[in-house]
């Protein structure tokens, strides 16, 4: 294979970890903004709220597959799960064959707290769409498939009780990571309609204009477009008539006469000038 892939290219680089963590907890803020959740195409719509939180109670008889589903429709969650059952289709393209086969949409996200885990795991994991997470390891490539926040997340009780443990808040740092405070949002109130539109942006704003400004047209060449060069030189009008006037009044240059004319002409000239000489001269004495 002629240039073949090299096994030391650099597949993988590691962002700096704060950058890592800022993006998490961003898309965990995400996940509770319901808007998102519907623009990233989940069917949230007769969900109680979003994030959606059941008391960790409910999760004890849940060991089979059939009680999760019976779970799920109690929510009002199923709704989701029917969208990612019914968007599994087979992949365009060589990918097909290289051990990716079919794609399909994503259903919610189970985040569950570590004495959850196995039991949980297992209920949900044959449930088309339904992925399942420990709080600890939340993971970006599930909490925001694809580079796109706002993913549909079933908290327990337990877990989501711990996620200031985990991350801290405003005002107190984190317990499991070292010296790890969320950071502060740099726009409180993020509805920039509700901003614009408030009394106090409005007061402060010019009057609205009525006109509409002039458009200016296309700037033409002076040397080729005469209107144009009127517009930028009125005198140009003057210099154009007096220069008419100068090559009007202008002498007319003398015809050349023919070669043959002027040979005839010389040699007349000559002719007589030669007699002319001849009578005026002195006789010669003998």
């Amino acid at each position: 294979m002629f240039a073949p892939t090299k096994i030391w290219r650099r597949w993988h680089r590691r962002p700096p970890l704060n950058q890592r963590r800022y993006a998490l907890t961003s898309a965990l803020a995400g996940s509770a903004i319901p808007a998102l959740v519907l623009a990233r195409g989940h069917r949230v719509e007769q969900v109680a709220e979003v994030p959606l939180v059941i008391d960790t109670k409910a999760f004890e008889n849940v060991v089979k597959t059939k009680d999760a589903v019976s779970l799920l429709k109690a929510i009002h969650a199923d709704a989701d799960v029917t969208k990612a059952k019914n968007s599994k289709s087979v992949r365009s393209g060589h990918g097909k064959n290289r051990n990716r086969r079919f794609t399909a949409r994503r259903g919610p996200l189970l985040v569950y707290s570590a004495n959850e885990g196995q039991k949980l795991w297992r209920a949900f994991r044959n449930i088309p769409g339904v992925e399942c997470i420990n709080v600890n390891r939340l993971n970006l490539l599930q909490l925001a498939p694809g580079g796109h926040v706002g993913r549909f997340c079933i908290w327990t009780a337990s877990a989501f009780a711990s996620l200031d443990k985990i991350y801290g808040t405003y005002q107190k740092k984190s317990s499991h990571k070292k010296n790890y405070q969320l950071p502060r949002p740099l726009v409180a109130n993020p509805d920039l309609g509700r901003l614009i539109n408030s009394e106090e942006v409005q007061a402060v704003l010019r009057s609205k204009k009525d006109k509409l400004t002039t458009v200016h047209a296309h700037r033409k060449n002076p040397l080729a477009n005469y209107r144009f060069r009127l517009r930028l030189n009125p005198y140009a009008r003057a210099a154009k008539f007096s220069l008419k006037n100068v090559i009007s009044h202008k002498k007319p240059a003398r015809k050349s006469a023919s070669r043959k004319v002027a040979y005839k002409k010389n040699a007349a000239f000559t002719k007589a000038l030669t007699a002319h000489l001849r009578a005026a001269a002195p006789a010669k004495q003998e």
